[in-house]
């Protein structure tokens, strides 16, 4: 319920405060004053776009802020799921900087516009002409049918379950479709598996191949070379090691005798021993250096096989060459494994699927029962909006199980006729704005009392109508506001009447600058606005009286 609003810098509006009571609110005014600005400035609230436009003073920031009483209203999760603070009376507010940038708050902290719409769906219905047009929505009509049939609860486990078998569906379809893809290269997985694990590949195998190739294909130049290193470190006559022997017998008398002698002396037995060491290695690898055709052979054709998968698989390495083999086998074992998930989860589908029809079947049949007492009583609220000749029907039609969708089985039709003779047809084809209005009053009445409805605002409800129409309109929103809060902006004197709390909306002229004032009118100032309503700016005695009975 909207307890308050107030309006800082809009429109013609500098500073504007209003208490709304919990029953029926009425607001009338002169022309111009303002009433639609605050329909505009409410509408900021819930979550609709503003420019720098609506600014009253351009140096100043818009400010708009709401308390609403949201108690009953069952939004804590809602509030849960955006991580918002809870609060029985909820602040809403608005605010447009002199740039046109907009910043919303809900009980100060800061939300996105489409979070602020959420809930400002939830709190205030606005019911005008363009509004009217959801009743020609079939989402509309099946909600209609679906509060009347108390199905709400129905509703949840449907709809959990439907997002649910819709997810695992998905993931259905992707298995069947990966497991299609791989299951068409399946032959070709496992003849390149067979040629890799045939082929016995190991790591860094390749380099020592490349190493032992090297050395077999070179063998003559390899065993000259080191022969003749041989030769000068160790085997001619005057050769590296015996000179260096020498040299060390040459010092060995006065090594004691100078310290820079006796370091390099030392450092020449170093260098002799790591020489001999070098020798002996020499010496080995001429032993074990010899022709073998054979192995150059089975070295060759190892690393041929090597080279062609490498090619094949445009790498480089064998350990890459193994990283594929690797990512083949996991492939064709991801097959494996996907068969065994698409049999499960088809089993879990069917058995979904037979619940989901056995909940739309029970929608289905809960909706059929609440039809005929809904359109008898449709038909009996517009004879009293001044449609006597109309008639209205719902059709609802089964689909088959196949058509399933996010609602069940069910489609819903409204069916509508003004005018005696002409069969009811769809909503949107034969009703007009006025008639669309006081249908939709006639079918909210309806639906409030099996409801929370949240806070209904009805925008000049009135157009095109008058008389005794006019009082019935007034009376099926009097008896709606029983239970429920309404605000409605008015021109009738037939539906002002009605109110709990007359607010009276004016413009007063101050220093050349015009401003928007508002005020609630009680006893005779409500009996002369009504009067007003009836016979024009000055009321004649009659119309006094007329109003004080209408009041009455």
């Amino acid at each position: 319920m909207l307890h308050r609003l107030s309006i800082r810098n809009y429109a013609i509006i500098d500073k504007l405060d209003i208490e709304f009571c919990e029953r029926m609110n009425i607001i009338t005014g002169e022309t111009g004053a303002g009433k639609s600005i605050l329909v505009g400035a409410l509408s900021l609230i819930l979550g609709e776009r503003a420019d720098t436009k609506v600014l009253y003073n351009a140096e100043e920031k818009c400010i708009v802020e709401a308390d609403f009483d949201i108690t009953g209203y069952s939004l804590k999760p809602f509030f849960g799921q955006h991580e918002l603070d809870f609060e029985a009376h909820t602040i809403i507010r608005r605010e447009i900087n002199q740039s046109g940038k907009s910043r919303a708050f809900i009980n100060d902290t800061p939300v996105t516009l489409s979070v602020l719409k959420d809930l400002g769906e939830k709190l205030v219905n606005l019911h005008n002409q363009h509004e009217t047009l959801e009743l020609t929505k079939a989402g509309f009509q099946l909600n209609v049918i679906d509060t009347l049939a108390k199905n709400a609860e129905l509703l949840v486990q449907y709809s959990f379950l439907f997002s649910n078998y819709k997810k695992e569906h998905k993931r259905f379809a992707e298995l069947i479709e990966q497991n299609n893809a791989a299951s068409a290269e399946l032959d070709y997985l496992n003849f390149q598996l067979s040629e890799l694990s045939e082929a016995k590949l190991e790591a860094e195998e390749q380099s020592q191949l490349e190493t032992e190739q090297n050395t077999l294909t070179n063998v003559e130049e390899i065993k000259r070379a080191v022969q003749t290193a041989l030769q000068i470190l160790s085997n001619a006559e005057l050769n590296i090691l015996d000179q260096l022997t020498e040299v060390q017998s040459q010092l060995k008398s006065v090594k004691n005798l100078n310290e820079d002698i006796l370091a390099l002396t030392e450092r020449i037995h170093s260098t002799r021993e790591e020489l001999k060491d070098i020798s002996n290695e020499f010496d080995s690898i001429q032993e074990s250096t010899a022709l073998d055709p054979e192995r150059l052979e089975e070295v060759n054709a190892r690393l041929n096989l090597i080279y062609r998968l490498q090619k094949k698989h445009n790498v480089s390495t064998s350990e890459e060459l193994l990283k594929i083999q690797s990512d083949i086998e996991e492939k064709l074992n991801s097959v494996s494994n996907n068969s065994n998930q698409i049999d499960e989860l088809k089993l879990a589908l069917e058995k979904q699927f037979k619940e989901l029809i056995s909940i739309a079947h029970q929608l289905h049949a809960s909706r059929e029962k609440v039809l005929r007492e809904f359109q008898n009583n449709v038909v009996v609220l517009v004879t009293k909006v001044g449609m006597p000749n109309a008639s209205f029907k719902v059709d609802i039609r089964k689909h088959a199980a196949e058509h399933l969708n996010q609602n069940g089985l069910s489609e819903i039709k409204f069916l509508f006729s003004a005018n005696k003779g002409f069969a009811p047809l769809e909503i949107k084809e034969v009703a007009s704005g006025g008639e669309l209005s006081r249908l939709m009053l006639c079918i909210k009445s309806l639906v409030a009392d099996s409801a929370a409805l949240p806070t209904m605002l009805f925008d000049e409800i009135d157009a095109g109508i008058s008389g005794e129409v006019a009082f019935k309109v007034g009376e099926i929103m009097k008896t709606l506001s029983r239970n429920h809060q309404l605000i409605s902006i008015t021109h009738l004197p037939q539906i002002a009447r009605t109110a709990d709390s007359h607010l009276y909306i004016y413009k007063e002229t101050t220093s050349g600058k015009t401003y928007t004032r508002i005020k609630e009118l009680k006893g005779e100032e409500r009996i002369l606005e009504i009067a007003k309503m009836l016979s024009g700016e000055k009321p004649t005695d009659a119309a006094m009286a007329n109003a004080r009975e209408m009041v009455a």
